[in-house]
C-alpha cells in the first residue's frame, strides 16, 4: 500500500510528539507545542486527532508497537527459561528508559485498547508455553502469565519511583527470583497438572458458551 502525503503527515506528527514525551514528558505533548516542533498549526494536527488525549493514545501506541515489532523479530534462546528471562530483562529495560511512555500505558483505560499491549502479552504467553513444554511450570500458563506481567510492572514502578542514585541494582533480580520459585520448577517434569490440560484444551470446549469457557477460565486461575 502507498503511503498517502496524510499518512506521512500523520505519521510526523506522532514522531514529534513522541520526541516531546521523550525529551519533556507528557505534559509538553500539547497541541501548541506539537505544531511547532513538527512545523505545521494546530488546526492540522486537530485533522488527525481531536485532543491531547488521542494525540498521546496515537504516541503511545506507535513506540510500543515498534518495541514489540523488534522483540518478536528477536531471536529466540535454544533455553526457554533462558528466553522467558531474556524477555523478562528486554522489558524492565524498556520501560525503565521510557519512563513517560510506561506511565501512559499503565492507564489501564488505555492498556485495554491498545493493540500493541496486546501483542506483548502474547510474546509473554508464547514464551511460557515454551517452558511449559519444556515440563518447567509449576503452575498453569495463565496463572504463570499474569504473575510474571505483574512482577515485571511491579519492579519497574518500584525502581521508577526511586531516585536513579538511589535504586536498589539487585531488586529487579530478587524480584525475579521470587517469580522463578513461584512459577517454575527445578528440574523438568513430564507430570502435566489437571489445570494446564483444561487450560490448553479450553479453546476447542465448543460445547460450552463463551461465557461458561470464561468462568471456567477464572476458576483455573484461583488453583
Amino acid at each position: 500500500m502507498v503511503e498517502s502525503s496524510r499518512d506521512r503527515a500523520r505519521a510526523n506528527v506522532v514522531e514529534v510528539a513522541a520526541q516531546l514525551l521523550r525529551e519533556q514528558g507528557a505534559a509538553a505533548v500539547t497541541i501548541r507545542a506539537v505544531a511547532q516542533a513538527a512545523g505545521t498549526q494546530a488546526p492540522t494536527i486537530y485533522r488527525f486527532f481531536a485532543d491531547k488525549d488521542a494525540l498521546l493514545d496515537a504516541v503511545a501506541e506507535h513506540v510500543f508497537a515498534a518495541y514489540v515489532a523488534d522483540k518478536a523479530n528477536t531471536e529466540r534462546l535454544d533455553d526457554p527459561v533462558a528466553d522467558l528471562r531474556a524477555g523478562w530483562e528486554t522489558h524492565l529495560g524498556f520501560g525503565l528508559a521510557n519512563p513517560e511512555l510506561l506511565s501512559l500505558l499503565l492507564d489501564p483505560a488505555r492498556a485495554a485498547r491498545s493493540p500493541a499491549m496486546t501483542s506483548g502479552i502474547e510474546i509473554l504467553r508464547d514464551r511460557v508455553a515454551r517452558v511449559a513444554a519444556a515440563g518447567r511450570l509449576q503452575v498453569g500458563e495463565r496463572r504463570a502469565v499474569e504473575l510474571i506481567h505483574a512482577a515485571g510492572t511491579g519492579a519497574m514502578i518500584a525502581l521508577l519511583a526511586t531516585p536513579p542514585p538511589e535504586r536498589d541494582p539487585g531488586l529487579a533480580d530478587a524480584m525475579w527470583e521470587m517469580v522463578r520459585r513461584t512459577v517454575l520448577t527445578s528440574e523438568p517434569s513430564d507430570e502435566v497438572t489437571v489445570t494446564e490440560t483444561v487450560e490448553r484444551a479450553l479453546p476447542a470446549l465448543h460445547q460450552l458458551t463463551a461465557a461458561e469457557r470464561a468462568l471456567l477460565a477464572e476458576w483455573l486461575t484461583r488453583s
